[in-house]
């Protein structure tokens, strides 16, 4: 390109409100690893320098930390984030539950010594869904390891519970005669695809793939019974509730609160209760589902960069890496 044609091209661009840039920017690479944990094979990602501040992120259900990539690649160059997959999800073994125990307080035994493995010290715990009753087990287990909480539609507050934990409390009081029909309903494409789009009108902005990864994961062979204990067990997150908002309350860690409005399970209520036990929680509701990062990468990305800037874990003015906003 000549000098007058490129003079051009800028003009143009200027014209109808466009920014020219040198070169587009270049996303942090991911570095997909595997490490054994008490005998079992713990996959993780992995981006940024291990010097830099740490990020641990726990993801929810049926997902894995898949659903972390594209965060990864955004704040990866500004920080070190490690996201791994539970027991039984992702590409983690799936140990079968007649010798492991798939409950919510072993997950949360299991990612702390994770982070020993992995030599995370010191760090963030990032959130979302299951990754709430996971990451408050492990913050009040080592309460000193923790510099900042994030929450991404990961509920710890009666508040946030949508209708459809009405559904779980005969399962819970009568395994036997409702298992069936419980996981024959949460492994379906139809109740899969529900936990992404929620009441979200917009639903030509989710990529179907999301949730047909996640139902070809969810039927594997042995998965059934592996979902069907964590859903049972899922009644003592909810016990758990009262102990998690007493340690919010007394610790006051900086806390960073992003919710999806148009979720089903974990509803806008449960975000703003935070505030009740910690009154300088930074609460944003996003126009997204319960996965958020789904369609609205670009602004958590850019919050959590600037939560973390307030914590002091990087310089002021860092720059968030655009994104296609999946």
């Amino acid at each position: 390109m000549n000098n007058s044609s490129g003079a051009a091209l800028a003009a143009a661009a200027l014209a109808f409100g466009a920014t020219i840039t040198p070169a587009a920017a270049q996303a942090a690479p991911v570095a997909y690893r595997t490490v054994a944990v008490d005998g079992v094979n713990i996959a993780y990602r992995e981006a940024g320098d291990a010097s830099k501040p740490t990020i641990v992120l726990l993801h929810g259900v049926p997902s894995s930390s898949r659903m972390y990539d594209g965060l990864l690649r955004k704040l990866g160059d500004q920080y070190h984030l490690i996201a791994p997959d539970y027991p039984g999800f992702g590409n983690s073994d799936a140990p079968d539950p007649a010798s492991f125990a798939y409950t919510f307080a072993h997950l949360a035994a299991v990612m702390q010594r994770f982070t020993d493995a992995v030599g995370a010290t010191r760090y963030v715990l990032l959130m979302q869904d299951y990754g709430a009753p996971v990451g408050m087990r492990m913050a009040m287990a080592r309460p000193a390891a923790i510099q900042g909480l994030v929450f991404q539609n990961g509920n710890v507050y009666e508040e946030g519970l949508g209708a459809m934990w009405t559904k779980r409390k005969p399962f819970w009081a009568d395994r036997a005669a409702y298992e069936k029909d419980v996981i024959a309903v949460h492994q379906s494409v139809a109740a899969t695809r529900a936990r992404h789009i929620g009441d979200d009108p917009n639903v030509e902005a989710y990529d179907p793939d999301l949730w047909m990864d996640e139902y070809a994961y969810l039927n594997r062979p042995g998965q059934a019974r592996i979902q069907a204990d964590l859903i049972f067990d899922y009644q003592s997150n909810l016990a758990a509730y009262p102990a998690w908002q007493a340690w919010l309350k007394q610790r006051q860690l900086p806390t960073l609160v992003v919710w999806g409005k148009h979720d089903l399970a974990f509803t806008v209520p449960g975000a703003h209760a935070f505030r009740r036990d910690n009154p300088s929680a930074e609460v944003h509701i996003l126009d997204g589902g319960h996965f958020v990062m789904d369609t609205r990468l670009d602004e958590v990305a850019k919050l959590t960069g600037a939560f973390m800037r307030k914590l002091g874990a990087a310089p002021a003015g860092a720059a968030i890496q655009p994104s296609s906003g999946r």
